[in-house]
Formats: structure tokens, sequence, C-alpha cells
């Protein structure tokens, strides 16, 4: 009877050893939680990026992700899959299984913009995605180089020409935005492509362009050491990065063109498996660590819920299509 009584011991002592490890690492055991009815997340949640480290995009990922990876008690790591502005990392996540544990970070030039530029089988749209929850917005700003004498939108129109502008790749807001602006405000002149808004930028600093549209992230550090001069931004509303600069919309050209984050899972994610992410993003999004880096980073907050994401990125896509039939627009560089 001792020897049984003490085998019962022992075997009590190892289920209690264990429901403490399940507790130690979030109650999450391996499995589909809609499947198995285990609390979600059931092991690391990935999100995918579709560019490069380094990058604004992955930037954000990255802070999120440490954040989430706190508050969900499971590790979150990203994974960069450069390639079509992003549009083959979306692609692949949206075929994956809806059980939350593959995420997507969106730039919504992928869903309102590159569709103008490029194929319908090559475009991306948010019929296989669940977006889970807006993060932030990256203004895009009209900048002129020094040399040029450009200080307001009035001296770039009335130039004498040979203007040359640089454009910062297909399928872009800040091609989309510049492309309109110069459109609506009758400005001629000599495109000089760029791959991206760095390159684009140092080009106007060396007065090789006379203007580029860049987004503010980038342009902020060289606007205050006066190495290239502010026109407008090109959002709803004035930033509070720019306070003093106009929005293309104040000087009377409808232009709101900015850059906006959102999370997103396959279709199909349970309500359950939603509320804890949306739960989560929440979480981070009030911690002092994330709205730091958001200034840092000179991004606006933009923490909007999945259906308010949705509903804008649909408006714009159709809006922006709107701008390039009326002013016949090719954003596809042909």
């Amino acid at each position: 009877m001792k020897a049984s009584s003490s085998r019962r011991a022992l075997v009590t002592a190892a289920a209690a050893v264990g429901v403490l490890t399940l507790s130690a690492c979030g109650g999450n055991v391996a499995g589909n939680s809609a499947e198995t009815g285990e609390a979600f997340p059931s092991g690391p949640v990935t999100i995918t990026v579709g560019q490069d480290a380094g990058g604004s995009t992955d930037r954000i990922a990255r802070s999120v992700a440490e954040g989430m990876a706190e508050d969900l008690g499971v590790a979150v790591p990203v994974v960069n899959k450069a390639g079509a502005n992003g549009a083959l990392a979306t692609k692949e996540v949206a075929a994956m299984e809806p059980d939350g544990q593959n995420l997507i970070l969106l730039n919504a030039s992928l869903i309102t913009i590159t569709p103008l530029a490029v194929g319908e089988d090559e475009a991306v749209n948010l019929d296989n995605l669940d977006v889970i929850a807006g993060l932030s917005q990256d203004d895009y700003v009209l900048v002129a180089s020094p040399e040029s004498g450009f200080e307001s939108l009035e001296d770039i129109q009335g130039s004498s020409g040979d203007l040359n502008f640089g454009t910062t790749g297909v399928g872009t807001g800040s091609q989309l935005a510049q492309a309109v602006l110069f459109a609506q405000a009758e400005i001629d002149g000599t495109a000089v492509p760029f791959d991206s808004g760095s390159p684009a930028l140092t080009a106007v600093m060396g007065d090789q362009v006379d203007v580029a549209t860049i987004q503010l992230g980038e342009a902020l550090p060289q606007i205050e050491a006066g190495t290239v001069t502010p026109i407008v931004t090109f959002a709803k509303e004035r930033s509070e990065f720019l306070p003093d600069v106009p929005t293309a919309i104040e000087a009377g050209y409808e232009v709101p063109v900015s850059q906006y984050r959102a999370l997103a899972a396959p279709k199909g994610l349970s309500e359950e498996a939603k509320a804890r992410l949306v739960e989560s993003i929440e979480a981070v999004q009030g911690t002092e660590a994330y709205q730091e880096f958001n200034t840092q980073n000179i991004l606006a907050p933009w923490e909007v819920s999945g259906e308010e994401v949705a509903e804008e990125w649909n408006t714009l896509a159709e809006q922006y299509k709107a701008l390039v039939e009326e002013y016949d627009i090719s954003l596809s560089g042909e």
C-alpha cells in the first residue's frame, strides 16, 4: 500500500509539473487552436514583411512583434520576403491556414496604388485577408533642392519649363502623389526615375533633380538640416512634424496620399483568435516604448479597427483609379 501511495504521489507531482510548465509558456501547446479548442496562440506567431530588412515597414513590424511577444507569451518572429512591392509575400501568407499563427504587415499602397501599375494577375486586394488593425501613417512631402530657389508650389509652377523631378518607383504613393499634383497644377517637366526614396532624396540634395516626393520619415532629417526645402505634404491634414508646411489640399489640389500600415491574416480567422490579436496590438500601442518608436521614426499613429482599414483602403483605391483615369496618368513606367 505504501509503494502504491508513493507511485500515485509521483504521478500527481509529474502532472503538477506539467501544468506549471504549460503555464510558464502561456498555456500554449502545439496544434491548431481552431481545431482542438486550445487557447490561441498555439505556438509562434510569425509576421511576414514583403520588404527588405531595415526599411520603415520592417522596423514597424519588429517593433510590433517585440511588444506582441511579451503580451502573447510566445515568440513572434519577423520574416522578410521582398518582391513585387510586397505582393509575393502577401499572396503567400493569404494562402496559409487562417489560424492566426501567420500574419502579414501590409502597406496601403499595395492595395490602393500598385493595382493601377500592374496587370490584374499581379494585383493584390483584401478579398483573401482578414485585416486585424491599423498601425501607423507615414506621410509624403514634396521637397526641392535649395539651388532650385523653389520655396512654394507657385514657384514651381512659374519655373522656366526645364524642371527635372525625381520619381521613386512604380506603383508607389510618392509616384502617385507627385503625378496627380503635377497634372492638376499643370506642372511640366522631365521625370528622372529612381528605385526608392533614398536615392531620389540624395539627387535632390545634390541638385541633380529640382524636386522629388519622399516619405516624411526619410526627408525630415534633411529638411531640418536645410539641405532640402519642403514645399507641400500630401496628407489630409498638416503633419505634426512639419506644422508650418501646407498640404497640397490647402493649396487647392485634391491629392490625399499617405502610406498606411496594417496587420492582416489569411481569410477565415476565428473570432477568438482575432479578438486576442486585436487585444495584443492594442496593448502594444499603449506602451511608452511603442509610442516613442513612432515619434523617433516620424510615424503618426493610425490605430483603427480592421474593418475601418478595409473600408478606407477600398475607398482610396477607387479614388486613385478615378484620378489616374481623369488625368490620363500612367503609373506603369511605360
